[in-house]
């Protein structure tokens, strides 16, 4: 979380060559996540393959939340960072026998550099836009199996996440907006006992957020 934050404010302290809106975004909403597979590669316990249905329990402390940083480099093209605070908890009836823990809920946490287009005032003064970019997947990882316990952040894969929104304007320094988010990690995570645990996860989200414009 803090590095992303000063990933952020890096970005926005970066030169431009042509004046530049720059915004700082702060968004949540309620998030989810389809079921996906999982690959365990254990020394101790041996492989295991097994699906998990996922649920995002989006206002449950940690909350679901995101972090964007953007600069406009004209009226429709803009480019920046967004640190999104993702989370999947297996539901009740999905975590198979022989495990205690499995989950990424502080969270499964995404980096992408995105690009972005918007368009001016269709309807008011509401601007629609698009974006999507790829990055990392930085889950804090949490797996007991009765035999070993893994519990923290890893940098398990790449990442991509694709965005449609629109924003309006409350002044000339704020906005708010509303958007879907996506967003795809493939993980391969690294376990205590020696081993490996592979997923691919897919989040979906409706965000609603302000941005602070400079």
């Amino acid at each position: 979380m803090n590095r992303a934050l000063l990933l952020c404010l890096a970005l926005l302290a970066a030169p431009a060559t042509a004046p530049a809106e720059v915004q700082l975004s702060f968004y949540g909403g309620v998030q989810s996540a389809p079921s996906s597979d999982i690959a365990i590669r254990d020394p101790e316990i041996g492989d295991d393959d097994f699906s998990i249905d996922w649920e995002g329990r989006s206002f449950e402390a940690p909350p679901y939340y995101g972090i964007r940083a953007t600069r406009w480099q004209s009226p429709t093209f803009g480019y920046g960072l967004d640190f999104a605070h993702n989370k999947v908890y297996p539901t009740d009836d999905s975590l198979p026998a022989g495990y205690d823990v499995l989950e990424m809920t502080d969270g499964l946490n995404t980096l992408t550099v995105n690009a972005y287009r918007r368009w001016g005032p269709v309807v008011g003064n509401v601007s629609p836009y698009v974006g999507g970019g790829v990055g990392l997947s930085l889950p804090h990882v949490e797996l007991t199996n009765g035999t070993s316990e893994t519990f923290g952040y890893q940098i398990t894969g790449p990442a991509a996440t694709w965005i449609a929104g629109a924003s309006m304007p409350i002044n000339e320094q704020w906005s708010v907006f509303g958007e879907y988010k996506g967003t795809y990690s493939s993980n391969t995570a690294d376990l205590e006992s020696g081993g490996t645990l592979e997923t691919d996860v897919v989040t979906n989200a409706l965000n609603v957020g302000v941005s602070f414009n400079f």
